[in-house]
């Protein structure tokens, strides 16, 4: 992958590989707190900072994190940011706190800011993972803002709690229900999917994931290679057997003659010994 520019870099989540809308990840915290403009800005910003912070950290810790744990690693890393987010919440905004409820404490196993520790930043810089930080948490957040406008607009008639549409449209309820999110959803969907072609970046799609033909193909590769490395140790072994069972057939008929000599030689001395013994009883 050739290198990219610091603005490729920070512009890219925005719409091109926004996380929600094209990728798909972090749907659950998207759909149940973009009930309102308000919640769903709070939302994004608080993880737009974890996001940021984590990429930061992670970065600056790739080359002494050990393979093998890393993803608890990484877990702790977030889970660090998370509370001092939501810390912060309690003691400045407690009322967007309680309706974001628990879905601030979730954004440990967020898996926007787990696939991007994975995937950029602990292969990058510290300044290139920075910027993904920003645009990946700007993406996130003018989504979130935008489907929890549409949801409060059509659904309450508010947007960020102003009357918009008083004696113009009834509010619609359903909108601020997951059928409504579902269906907004959707809609924003087909809009992004439109606009950016269905084009979809390889390095962040589903690669990696179990269902992924890639994936698959690479495990099956594995799986031959591990299988044939294992015929190849049996059949050395047997080969090994094989040989030692023919040096032992080898062997007997010599063990066999010496055993013989030695029987005789035995039986001579024997012989040699009774013959003095039989003249002195004469």
């Amino acid at each position: 992958m050739g290198k990219e520019s610091k603005l490729a870099i920070l512009t890219r989540g925005i719409i091109k590989e926004n996380p929600t809308l094209v990728l798909l990840l972090g749907t659950c915290p998207f759909l149940a707190t973009s009930t309102s403009a308000l919640n769903g800005a709070g939302m994004g910003l608080s993880t737009t900072a974890v996001l940021i912070c984590s990429n930061i950290v992670i970065s600056l810790l790739k080359n002494i994190i050990p393979d093998k744990v890393r993803i608890p690693c990484y877990i702790v890393v977030i889970a660090g940011f998370v509370t001092v987010v939501q810390f912060l919440l309690q003691a400045y905004l407690p009322d967007l706190n309680a309706s974001l409820g628990l879905y601030i404490p979730l954004i440990v196993v967020n898996c926007i800011i787990l696939g991007r520790a994975e995937m950029f930043a602990s292969k990058n810089s510290v300044i290139d993972s920075a910027l993904d930080g920003i645009g990946m948490g700007l993406g996130f957040t003018l989504a979130l803002f935008l489907m929890g406008a549409i949801r409060e607009f059509f659904g309450a008639g508010t947007v960020l709690g102003f009357e918009v549409t008083t004696n113009l449209i009834s509010p619609m309820s359903i909108f601020v229900l997951a059928p409504g999110g579902f269906f907004v959803f959707g809609i924003l969907c087909a809009i992004v999917n439109k606009i950016t072609g269905g084009k979809l970046n390889r390095e962040f799609s589903c690669s990696g994931c179990p269902g992924d033909p890639e994936t698959i193909a690479e495990l099956e590769a594995q799986a031959a290679k591990i299988a044939a490395a294992k015929a190849a140790a049996e059949a050395k072994k047997a080969a090994a057997a094989a040989a030692a069972q023919a040096e032992s057939a080898e062997a007997a008929p010599a063990v066999k003659a010496a055993d013989t000599d030695t029987e005789k030689t035995d039986a001579a001395k024997s012989a040699e010994t009774e013959k003095p013994a039989e003249g002195g009883d004469k």
